[in-house]
């Protein structure tokens, strides 16, 4: 079974001051990251934007299987660029697969065990733990995706996905770039010594 993918690229940037999606770390974009981190493993691949969508979708030119979907009140946080995602995604039996653009240094082997013991285990939610913090991506069942459609959009994602966990929702990974994300300028350094 194959689950959706979504990256959610569309926040603001502000303490960045720039599209996070953008930077570059090891001469790749974030979203260039994402999009490898996720591809070999979701399908369909869903992009969700919001601010600076014209600068980051034009960066896509050329780029085949990739759907836009557009967050029109981004402000509203991070469930409502989920939801967007999930409602241009078509969410089956595999669930799907979701990550934010801003933590670029997980590895692929992180995916492909998150996903494993997604589909093994028959868990609705797997999330990958590094030193007890957990991290992304995260892969969540069809009633999972149901519950944060219809949640209000200024509730808090990690409390509903929450509420579906239990132990062996969590995957210890040994991956520090899991739980590292980019913030700030001053985020770069330490995410550049982690990047694979």
């Amino acid at each position: 079974m194959t689950p959706a993918g979504i990256i959610l690229a569309a926040g603001a940037s502000v303490r960045m001051g720039r599209p996070k999606a953008l930077l570059t770390l090891g001469g790749v974009t974030f979203l260039d990251r994402a999009i490898a981190l996720l591809a070999p493993l979701c399908n369909p691949l869903v992009l969700v934007l919001g601010f600076h969508r014209e600068e980051i979708e034009s960066s896509l030119a050329g780029r085949p299987g990739i759907r836009i979907a557009v967050n029109p009140d981004p402000a509203r946080g991070m469930l409502s660029s989920l939801q967007c995602g999930l409602a241009a995604a078509p969410i089956a039996d595999a669930g799907a697969m979701f990550t934010v653009v801003d933590c670029p240094a997980v590895r692929s082997e992180t995916a492909r065990a998150v996903l494993d013991a997604f589909l093994q285990r028959r868990v609705a939610v797997a999330v990958p733990v590094f030193n007890g913090k957990r991290g992304h991506p995260v892969c969540i069942s069809l009633a999972v995706a149901r519950d944060l459609l219809a949640a209000p959009a200024n509730e808090p994602a990690r409390d509903i996905i929450a509420r579906h966990r239990t132990p062996d929702s969590l995957i210890d990974v040994n991956d520090p770039g899991a739980v590292t994300d980019a913030d700030s300028p001053q985020d770069l350094a330490a995410i550049e010594a982690l990047a694979p």
